[in-house]
């Protein structure tokens, strides 16, 4: 009996430890699989046309007529609105008269040169006869200057009446507000009976944009992407009215002098925008994509993966360090603790595979991230990855002699979590 009590102890002590001891971990995981990765920067602005004009007065007066409303086509040289051209057609007269008056005075002086001429040529005839005196041929040739000069007036005066009647014709042409340009009213400022300024602030009558099927979409970009966006780069954006949709487009052009805020430091980038089903209006607020990497055919795996760390201990919770190149052990920010330090972090970037129960290490280079996935290369493999517009870039490789890195495989489960049963 005592034997077979001590044997029932025994055995009650193995279950009840076995019944206690703390389970292994159960990990989430999910599928390597290899594709493309797409980085990009993101920034805000607004649509404007392509080409858009100003419109004002270039006369003061009162508007008798207003011929054109918001989204009216116009064509080159088509009348928009008329000013009361009375005081203008009132200078033009004016200045006719004063035209002719001074045309007159041109042909008077020309008639009295040629007196003048006659009489001084007479006069040195008969002082060389000894029948006129030196005074006398001197006066002549003191009214012969006089006459010369007097026609010279009237010829300026003649030419400045000519201008002051071509001013007064294109003034009151200008009474005529016509389109400059082939294009779509989008705004009026004015109506009919409204007095116009002309001067230094003269006021916006309308706006014309020469074309809506072809916009601009000029964003801000941050000093710190700056090194990423070029010219020529695909993107792409999207714009509240239509949440569920995406328009392509292209960067065009990107400012070299840059716009300072209150806190941040940004370039203008200027993207193309097809707009020929006129879906788009000026002045909508769109987020853009710019692409400003992409590798193609390489392994990605969820960011989790990378800040997953198994539990040390039986029953230790489970944490998560942080992203490599984002702050903590396994990357710092790069240059924090001094060069060595981001090295190192790279150094130490790896992943988990779920075998059999256990999570093997595998240490990787993470190519690169698009904030929820990254694209890495097995530490000491020859893979490269296909990168859009530049060179191929090779993963890093290992030290001379290390042994060959762990082959990836697709499909293999990438542990990205411990699973909610295991009590980590």
């Amino acid at each position: 009996m005592a034997v077979l009590g001590i044997v029932a102890l025994v055995g009650g002590t193995f279950a009840w430890e076995r019944a206690h001891a703390p389970k292994p971990p159960s990990y989430v995981t999910a599928p390597l699989a290899r594709g493309e990765l797409v980085q990009t920067v993101t920034a805000v602005g607004t649509l404007a046309p392509v080409d858009a004009v100003d419109l004002g007065a270039e006369v003061t007066g009162r508007l008798v007529r207003v011929l054109v409303d918001v989204n009216d086509s116009v064509r080159t040289g088509q009348i928009m609105a008329e000013i009361d051209p009375e005081q203008l057609q009132a200078r033009v007269r004016e200045s006719e008269a004063q035209l002719e008056s001074a045309s007159a005075n041109q042909v008077s002086a020309r008639v009295s040169l040629a007196e003048a001429r006659v009489r001084a040529e007479r006069v040195a005839a008969l002082h060389q006869q000894g029948l006129a005196t030196g005074d006398e041929n001197d006066t002549a040739r003191a009214a012969l200057d006089r006459a010369q000069a007097a026609l010279g007036v009237a010829t300026a005066q003649t030419t400045v009446a000519k201008a002051n009647l071509a001013s007064a014709r294109t003034q009151l042409s200008r009474a005529v507000i016509r389109a400059p340009i082939d294009g779509i009213v989008l705004s009026r400022a004015v109506e009919p009976g409204q007095t116009v300024t002309a001067g230094f602030q003269t006021p916006v009558l309308f706006t014309l944009a020469r074309d809506l099927s072809k916009l601009e979409l000029s964003v801000e970009v941050d000093e710190a992407d700056i090194a990423k966006v070029r010219e020529g780069q695909s993107a792409s954006f999207n714009v509240d009215a239509y949440p569920g949709r995406t328009f392509p487009s292209r960067v065009l052009k990107l400012h070299n002098l840059p716009k300072a805020g209150a806190t941040v430091v940004t370039y203008t980038a200027l993207l193309s925008v097809d707009n020929e089903d006129r879906s788009l209006r000026p002045g909508m607020t769109a987020t853009a994509a710019i692409v400003s990497d992409r590798l193609s055919d390489v392994w990605l795996v969820d960011n989790a993966a990378l800040r997953f760390e198994p539990p040390r201990a039986p029953g230790q919770r489970r944490g998560f360090l942080p992203l490599p190149g984002f702050g903590g052990p396994r990357g710092g920010r790069r240059g924090a603790g001094g060069p060595g330090a981001a090295e190192d972090a790279r150094a130490d970037e790896h992943i988990y595979l779920s075998e059999a129960g256990s999570a093997r290490r595998v240490p990787v280079q993470v190519l690169a991230t698009d904030g929820t996935r990254s694209a890495i290369a097995p530490r000491g493999g020859p893979q490269r990855a296909a990168r859009e517009g530049g060179p191929n870039r090779p993963a890093h490789a290992g030290p001379e002699g290390a042994p060959p890195a762990p082959a990836l495989a697709e499909g293999a489960p990438v542990i990205v979590d411990l699973a909610v049963e295991s009590g980590a």
